[in-house]
């Protein structure tokens, strides 16, 4: 192989590595059983009524977002090709305008206006600087409408801040939207503990967190037919490892993993056999964004130092660093902490020597081999 073909074939494999697929896990089966059933229910119903939403709730970098546009995204295929990829419900000359989910980031400091914004900036709708906040309400029930969606995601949703007057009018227009014949999914960090569900109750029967009604006028401008709100909420939550059955989960994971890498000393059981599967659990506290970064960062080292295959030494050289620098707020706890590397422990056989990469921040972790 020449250089430049080396050099084409290490790109197409860093490539790989760095676009894992998503894979699923015990806790994310859960949070897609309840998000699909929800919003297929939601999507055949005919009658006037105000349609149950769903909250996701978790960890950062524990997947919420991923497994949710997942679901919703196979639900949208399954929709449009349902309706021959036209919106049965659009009038002459725009039935090709389906858009049946919808996706939208919560503002960091968001206010009714700079949602209905973001709503409307989704669909390239234009937006007057002189529309007030009944005529944005009624251009995003619009937009919704003519674009026959079905779920609206709205990501990141613990940004607001319920000690602030325009965050807690933020919230009380997000319950409006469950008027507008549309599954409302929220996504966030530790919802409960938030204060989002402040003013709800949860409801014994149904399992379901109830809110008031809302006291804005949404659907072109009339009342909401029911007076309450409800939400299912479902929580993503990392792996643990204290009992036989989550290592076993942690470890199918991991194996899961390794059969998508593409290393060229890469062994069976590179990732799950000795003490891997507890080393992973140390460096990553099971949360599957930090293990997806350390091992995309460990291929790429393991490519260019020609190692071909992760070790703990050479994992030991890699830190996992994360950085609000992709839109991630800090304050909303959307960048979890990171576990602190421990001590390295001696081998009974023969001292590996200590890593000096990671000095700076401490002594390196792992175990000997």
């Amino acid at each position: 192989m020449s250089p430049k073909d080396r050099t084409l074939h290490d790109l197409h494999r860093a490539v790989t590595h760095a676009n894992l697929p998503l894979l699923q896990t015990p806790m994310s089966l859960a949070v897609t059983k309840l998000l699909r059933g929800r919003v297929q229910s939601n999507a055949v119903k005919r009658k006037p009524t105000t349609l149950s939403g769903v909250m996701i709730t978790g960890g950062g970098y524990q997947g919420k977002t991923e497994t949710a546009c997942e679901c919703l995204a196979t639900f949208e295929e399954d929709w449009l090709a349902l309706h021959r990829y036209l919106n049965p419900q659009a009038i002459p000359g725009t039935r090709d305008l389906h858009v049946p989910v919808a996706y939208v980031q919560t503002p960091v400091t968001a206010k009714p206006k700079s949602l209905c914004k973001a709503i409307l900036h989704f669909y390239d709708a234009e937006v007057n600087s002189r529309m007030d906040l009944p005529d944005l309400i009624r251009q995003v029930a619009l937009s919704l409408h003519e674009h026959g969606t079905k779920a609206l995601l709205l990501d990141d949703i613990t940004r607001l801040r319920m000690h602030r007057a325009d965050d807690q009018d933020t919230l009380d227009l997000i319950r409006a939207f469950m008027s507008m014949n549309v599954t409302l999914v929220l996504v966030g960090v530790d919802i409960p503990g938030s204060g989002l569900l402040r003013e709800g109750r949860h409801d014994p029967r149904t399992g379901q967190v109830v809110f008031p009604p809302s006291r804005h006028k949404v659907v072109h401008g009339e009342e909401a037919t029911q007076t309450e709100r409800r939400f299912d909420l479902v929580e993503l939550d990392r792996f643990r490892y204290d009992t036989n059955a989550q290592i076993m989960a942690w470890t199918d994971h991991l194996a899961g993993v390794e059969g998508q890498l593409r290393l060229f000393k890469a062994r069976p059981g590179m990732l799950t056999s000795g003490s891997m599967p507890e080393y992973f659990y140390e460096r990553t506290g099971g949360v599957v964004g930090l293990l997806e970064r350390l091992i995309e960062d460990g291929c790429q080292e393991a490519i260019d130092s020609g190692a071909e295959c992760l070790t703990e030494s050479l994992l030991d050289g890699i830190a996992i660093t994360l950085a609000p620098a992709d839109g991630r707020d800090l304050g909303a706890g959307e960048i979890p902490d990171i576990p602190e590397p421990k001590e390295p422990k001696k081998s009974s056989n023969r001292a590996r020597p200590r890593n000096t990469v990671l000095d700076d921040q401490g002594p390196a972790a792992g175990t000997g081999s």
